[in-house]
């Protein structure tokens, strides 16, 4: 199989979004109901904005499928905006008629896309670029991931996620490593019925709805960080011979395509620099009989641009939401 490869496109409110997945296998069996969860929890969380209450966002496949199996052909699909009946006069695809091109938006908001946008595609309209700078384009990257999810599930890897800090308040404060605080089954919990904010310390969890309260009554916004954790990966996957080969190379790369995420960590990730090489190197174990393991996972699974064998930790920072209540001076 080769190298998947994956395009998407679409406005935040235009007419939907859409993706084109290529590389996949044929045979796959797909499942639309996980899809479709997957694309409800992108909408869940506590604190989330107004948007996602109008959004009921559900895959329509549109080539590659028959019979909820993959033709070995390109994957497309699309996710309608049903915000698009709201912003049809001011998201017109087509000029003339009785659509008039509203007042232009000249004024660019900190934090976002909009000017550096503005001036790379010399437009007098910052609409033309911060519909596609949107966190909406994110959906159809879910969606993609999610038929991703189940082709790497039939190999027996296995990935899920957690929310692991927002603003000061982290889980699990006084653990070395918060992983080993987690509950074995936490993942199938967190699938069924997450919790508002996906955090597997309630205590934290709660301090963290209370902050969110707080920063949304003073019309500001907060940021946080989540933890990606995939488990069941061979040793090796990913390489040291080149920069674009190497698997940490391209997780980073896919985190920071993210919106808001402004920093990524495999493993200890920054903590690395306040300790010495005695503490943050994994040593060997290899007297389970079970093959070669680590008796810690400080590299997060990753040495030398290669997976080792031991679960794949990724951590990125999401700063806050640029949109204030409380806007400052553009």
């Amino acid at each position: 199989m080769r190298r998947l490869r994956l395009l998407t496109s679409g406005e935040s409110h235009g007419p939907g979004m859409s993706g084109i997945l290529e590389g996949l296998p044929a045979g796959l069996r797909i499942s639309t109901r996980s899809v479709d969860r997957d694309l409800a929890r992108r909408q869940h969380g506590y604190g989330s904005g107004r948007r996602m209450l109008i959004e009921r966002d559900r895959v329509e496949w549109t080539a590659g499928l028959r019979f909820g199996r993959t033709l070995g052909s390109p994957l497309a699909f699309s996710i309608p905006n049903r915000d698009w009946e709201n912003w049809r006069d001011r998201m017109a695809v087509e000029a003339g008629g009785s659509a008039k091109r509203p007042k232009p938006v000249t004024l660019a908001r900190p934090g976002h896309a909009d000017l550096a946008g503005a001036i790379k595609y010399d437009t007098g309209d910052i609409r033309d670029v911060l519909e596609r700078a949107s966190a909406r384009s994110t959906t159809p990257r879910v969606c993609a991931g999610a038929v991703c999810r189940q082709l790497l599930a039939e190999t027996g890897v296995r990935i899920w996620s957690f929310v692991d800090q927002l603003g000061p308040i982290r889980a699990f404060p006084h653990a070395e490593d918060p992983l080993t605080e987690i509950p074995v089954d936490w993942w199938r919990q967190d699938l069924a019925r997450p919790t508002p904010l996906r955090c597997p310390d309630p205590a934290a969890e709660e301090k963290m709805q209370a902050e969110i309260d707080a920063v949304s009554a003073a019309g500001d916004s907060i940021g946080g960080s989540f933890v990606v954790v995939v488990e069941g990966l061979p040793i090796g996957l990913g390489s040291s011979a080149e920069w674009d080969t190497r698997v940490d190379s391209a997780l980073a790369g896919a985190m920071m395509g993210i919106q808001a995420v402004k920093g990524v960590e495999i493993g200890m990730g920054f903590g690395v620099v306040s300790r010495r090489g005695s503490q943050v190197h994994d040593e060997v174990d290899a007297s389970a009989g079970e093959g070669w393991g680590r008796r810690t996972n400080r590299a997060g699974g990753v040495e030398g641009g290669m997976t080792n064998g031991e679960p794949v930790v990724v951590r990125a920072a999401v700063k806050p939401v640029a949109t204030l209540r409380k806007p400052l001076d553009a």
